[in-house]
């Protein structure tokens, strides 16, 4: 007979702490807080959601990375995005775009609209040392290419990365084996699932009110708060009285040194000084 196993349990919860980047683009910053620097392989997530267009007019303007990927998933509002490389396209509701940096590129993030709600995350990645230097490429898909299962009553969830049930995830990153799950729950609803093995996982609650775990160990997860899983490889979610809606997160750690200063991650503050030399002299 197979004994059940545990079922992971909130070890910590963080609140996101309000900031601005780009040109002024108010956002709420999660993971990259002084709260939570990091949790490997993430190194920031930020949450962007704002009815007020001077929140949000102005705009991500050209900036450089190097050492690491950004996720930008949208839920409302659209976005163009170019690189110095020629690439070029529109981030449109429900799309996501899983930006390798690699070596180098600059590139920049701006509204594609002047009124009306923008809301969505950017989740950034880092590369093992050895993939930091690999040649920049996107993987972007648009609504319709990222499936969308009910795996319970009540239970809706959108497949960015990983796999649930039969569904597979657009997304494919061997380095750190991601899962990125939009996750809606009706009033009431429960959901159980399996985790990754040795991923580090987050849950952020963006709508309502879940309860992750079960028994004595179940704790409720509100709106607007991150929760670090752990004890366990098997995720229980039960949704409040509002419904919920809550992003789940996992990847396997690198576990190599970090050395980063604004849009730079590599290993060494060696390779770090380097990026700023190789930026400045137009190698990007």
């Amino acid at each position: 007979m197979n004994a059940i196993a545990p079922a992971a349990r909130i070890t910590r919860t963080v609140r996101g702490m309000p900031a601005s980047d780009g040109a002024g683009v108010k956002l709420t910053r999660v993971i990259g807080s002084p709260q939570l620097p990091d949790l490997d392989p993430f190194l920031l997530l930020d949450e962007f959601g704002t009815d007020r267009p001077e929140d949000y007019l102005a705009g991500f303007p050209e900036h450089p990375h190097r050492g690491f990927e950004t996720v930008t998933y949208m839920l409302d509002g659209r976005m163009r995005h170019k690189d110095n490389h020629g690439n070029e396209g529109v981030l449109v509701p429900g799309s996501v775009q899983w930006m390798t940096a690699g070596r180098g590129l600059v590139h920049s993030e701006m509204p594609e609209q002047e009124e009306g709600r923008m809301r969505g995350f950017q989740l950034w990645v880092n590369l093992p040392g050895r993939e930091k230097m690999t040649a920049p490429r996107y993987q972007e898909f648009a609504p319709d290419r990222i499936p969308q299962v009910e795996p319970a009553p009540g239970v809706s969830v959108k497949v960015i990365a990983g796999t649930v049930g039969d569904a597979a995830g657009p997304i494919a990153q061997p380095a750190t084996e991601p899962l990125y799950l939009d996750i809606a729950l009706e009033r009431g609803a429960a959901w159980e699932y399996a985790l990754p093995a040795g991923h580090n996982v987050f849950a952020y609650a963006y709508e309502g009110e879940v309860a992750v775990g079960e028994g004595e160990d179940a704790r409720a997860l509100p709106a607007q708060t991150l929760a670090v899983l752990g004890g366990g490889d098997r995720l229980v979610l039960r949704a409040g009285d509002d419904g919920a809606r809550v992003i789940l997160v996992a990847g396997r750690p690198l576990r190599e040194p970090v050395a980063r200063h604004g849009p730079f991650v590599m290993n060494t503050r060696q390779e770090l000084m380097q990026a700023f030399v190789d930026f400045q002299e137009g190698r990007f």
